[in-house]
């Protein structure tokens, strides 16, 4: 690993003059503690990944979708880190290397509420306060996150701009950031934002692909054919795909939230998916140059997914340079894909997936043909928390897999 600022065109530090100090510190941070392990630090790290994430996760067989699909699926289990899902593997080491800087405050910004909740477990197990910014919209649709995050001690500050969704939360912590520099230390969730955040989070992740190369090998005694993940800002993904980005026989395939279109209005300022690998234009993000979802006259648009933590209008830097070089292969499934696949995923394997993970199996399910003959997809995260949106959404959808849902609408309602 290293501490890379751009990734071929992609990357760089754009951010105000008030923000260089802290991104010049957190740099020389990263490069000594992460890079260079000094004083321990990454021995610390894996210790409480250890200790309190509880890994290493196991890479499962799929019995079913093996002979489903006439191939081997492994699924590595990212589900079961403490909190259930990857976000705890970056938002430890970030709290953790806030300790070591001297820092006194956490903040952070949450979409799905994974990484609010891992934010929020990692301070509260460092003895940190942590403050968490989540949009309106995503507070709404998931509820029992923001519980989770206000019960490990954290504020929840609702954002109230625009669609109320993950880009409005990125934007005010940023805002929050640049007064507070010489206390604070923001735990971005994803490989996005100003160096050296895409490369550190994707140091932080890439725990995922260094195991899963090894127990792959282990199990079916040789490097897979295709390598699944599901891909919003791109943490998992990057984690995921890490240490095989060197096997050049393994297709990589990071999987977009294809919406319910790929298609672009401009005049409504709204594109209906949340696929900027597939369809966005390079632009300048959240202190980043990367590829992102915008109209003509380079406005962000919003984004949609039927997944909360997919619903961003950008990407990270280095999937984007990835993609362009054509190392990883951007592809995409919509909602009605995603949702089948969330049901697929539990009856046939008694997985319940994160709506995000959903898409990469959605995607599996249409084109395992094409993968070969070994496939590992990354469960990034499990599906307690999209529980109250699939109920809604199933009924309104007419799914051949989809349980018997007469008794909510008996009773009238999706909640829980």
């Amino acid at each position: 690993m290293s501490a890379d600022s751009k990734f071929g065109d992609y990357g760089g530090q754009y951010v105000p003059e008030a923000l260089m100090p802290a991104i010049e510190e957190l740099t020389d941070a990263y490069e000594r503690y992460v890079l260079d392990n000094e004083d321990g630090f990454m021995d610390e790290f894996r210790d409480r990944l250890r200790d309190f994430g509880g890994r290493p996760l196991p890479l499962q067989r799929a019995d079913q979708l093996s002979a489903r699909y006439d191939r081997e699926v492994y699924l590595k289990r990212e589900d079961l880190l403490h909190g259930g899902a990857h976000k705890l593997n970056n938002a430890l080491g970030q709290v953790l290397l806030a300790k070591y800087m001297g820092k006194e405050r956490i903040i952070a910004e949450t979409g799905a509420g994974q990484h609010g909740t891992a934010t929020a477990m990692a301070a509260a197990h460092l003895d940190m306060p942590c403050e968490i910014y989540m949009g309106k919209t995503d507070i709404a649709r998931q509820r029992p996150n923001v519980f989770r995050m206000r019960t490990n001690g954290a504020e929840v500050t609702p954002v109230t701009a625009g669609r109320g969704t993950l880009k409005e939360a990125i934007s005010e912590t940023m805002r929050d950031w640049a007064t507070t520099v010489e206390d604070t230390h923001y735990v971005i969730g994803s490989v996005v934002g100003p160096a050296p955040f895409p490369a550190m989070v994707r140091d932080f992740q890439a725990v995922i692909s260094e195991e899963a190369r090894e127990q792959i090998q282990e199990k079916a005694g040789r490097l897979p054919d295709a390598v699944l993940a599901c891909a919003g800002g791109g943490s998992n993904t990057m984690g995921t795909f890490a240490h095989f980005v060197d096997d050049e026989d393994v297709g990589l395939y990071a999987v977009e939230a294809g919406g319910s279109s790929l298609s672009v209005d401009e005049e409504s300022g709204v594109a209906p998916n949340s696929a900027s690998l597939s369809t966005g234009d390079e632009g300048v993000l959240h202190g980043a140059r990367t590829k992102i979802l915008q109209d003509a006259d380079g406005q962000i648009m919003e984004s949609h997914s039927i997944s909360a933590g997919l619903d961003y209008a950008g990407v990270g830097p280095e999937l984007a340079h990835l993609v362009d070089t054509g190392r990883v292969e951007a592809v995409n499934v919509d909602d009605d894909a995603a949702l089948e696949a969330f049901h697929r995923l539990s009856q046939d394997e008694g997985v319940i997936p994160a709506l995000e993970t959903a898409h990469a199996f959605g995607y599996l399910e249409k084109n395992y043909s094409e993968l070969g003959d070994v496939v590992v997809v990354n469960v990034s995260g499990r599906g307690d928390k999209d529980l109250e949106t699939v109920i809604e959404e199933t009924m309104e959808r007419d799914l051949s897999i989809a349980p018997d849902m007469s008794v909510f609408r008996e009773v009238g309602g999706g909640a829980l």
